[in-house]
């Protein structure tokens, strides 16, 4: 600080004048007489007071070194309360099978070093995906209080849970991605029978059947039946009986209620890419750089089936006749409809490119005036 001296002004009290810069502009100090930086724009100058005098003055001082400490003490404890808050954040995708869900989810693995979050991986018995309600208790548990695993990012090939039914007051964040059910069954195929290039040297539990799918239409064989595309609604609907009949009306209600109500955003598999983008916007604590790396990235998070061949038309139609793919593809319109609603109003495209929306509200009007 530059002290700039005012002949004349030479008086036995302290005086608080602005700084401008680093510049104070006070009077001439003598030996006895100093300056004490209080703020960025304020500085005391005290000068000799009478014993009385400097027992005030120094009280003064304390209250204002006081009032400063509390100000510095309470920016930091909301500092550190709205980090916390921003911590305190748990996304499950309950991921569908050959929905590209490890694509997507190998994407989070390739953020949660940068972006200071833990992945984990739900791993269920024979992938079973519904819990035994012992098991229901033991994950709400985790996830509402392994604080060291916070924030997180959980998946697994589990069915929707409702933790408000076991009393919790803040619920993680759902997210999903489905596909079109005819070809989520294709690829399902191929997939128990092939592999993928993601782990090429697994062997699969239908390797060495070479039947293709139509092939399998065609003979009425169990692993192309209708009954096998009843998954997706499941999966959405939850841990009730009801929801794992196949066929079920109530089930199809139940998961389009689940997607609307309890799923922050719910994408499909084939507009993937969007699906990164709008997560990268609503969740940029998670998914911030996801849509680049999406683009440009080294692509680990790509997977493909192996020896997939596309249905003819025929099987596709013979699949097509069945009430359990209407009700699946009842449930997979509802779920893009609703995913194009959400993206029309968060996104543009211009020459061929996706750009986000800026925000488009703001406050006005605020009372009481202080």
């Amino acid at each position: 600080m530059i002290i700039m001296h005012l002949p004349g002004l030479l008086e036995e009290y302290s005086i608080f004048l602005p700084i401008f810069g680093d510049i104070c502009l006070c009077c001439p100090l003598n030996v006895n007489t100093y300056a004490v930086t209080l703020s960025p724009e304020i500085a005391l100058i005290r000068f000799p007071l009478a014993p009385a005098e400097r027992a005030i003055a120094r009280h003064e001082v304390r209250e204002i070194e006081q009032r400063h400490t509390q100000d510095g003490l309470r920016e930091r404890d909301s500092a550190a309360a709205q980090s916390d808050r921003e911590d305190d954040v748990v996304i499950i995708y309950n991921r569908v099978p050959k929905t590209a869900s490890t694509s997507f989810t190998n994407i989070a693995y390739d953020l949660c070093g940068k972006n200071h979050y833990h992945v984990l991986h739900i791993n269920t018995t024979k992938n079973n995906p519904v819990m035994s309600i012992q098991d229901q208790v033991r994950f709400v548990k985790n996830v509402t209080e392994w604080r060291e695993m916070k924030p997180a990012f959980y998946h697994g090939h589990v069915s929707f849970l409702d933790f408000t039914k076991f009393g919790v007051k803040k619920k993680p964040i759902y997210i999903n991605v489905i596909r079109d059910p005819i070809e989520r069954l294709v690829s399902y195929y191929y997939f128990l029978r092939f592999g993928d290039d993601y782990r090429p040297g697994l062997r699969r539990r239908k390797q060495g059947d070479k039947k293709t799918f139509d092939e399998c239409v065609s003979a009425g064989g169990s692993d192309c039946a209708p009954e096998k595309l009843w998954l997706q609604i499941p999966f959405f609907c939850g841990h009730y009986s009801e929801c794992w009949n196949v066929g079920s009306q109530w089930a199809l209600e139940q998961a389009k209620y689940n997607l609307v109500n309890e799923y922050l955003l719910v994408g499909v598999t084939e507009e993937l890419e969007d699906f990164v983008m709008m997560l990268e916007a609503a969740l940029p604590r998670f998914f911030k750089g996801a849509t680049e790396l999406y683009k440009t990235g080294k692509k680990s998070h790509l997977r493909k089936t192996t020896e997939k061949k596309p249905p003819t038309k025929e099987s596709i139609a013979k699949l097509q006749q069945s009430a359990i793919w209407k009700m699946e593809n009842d449930f997979y319109e509802f779920a893009l409809e609703q995913f194009q609603f959400v993206r029309a109003h968060a996104v543009r495209e211009k020459d061929g490119e996706l750009y986000l929306l800026p925000q488009n509200f703001f406050y006005e009007k605020i009372y009481p005036k202080n």
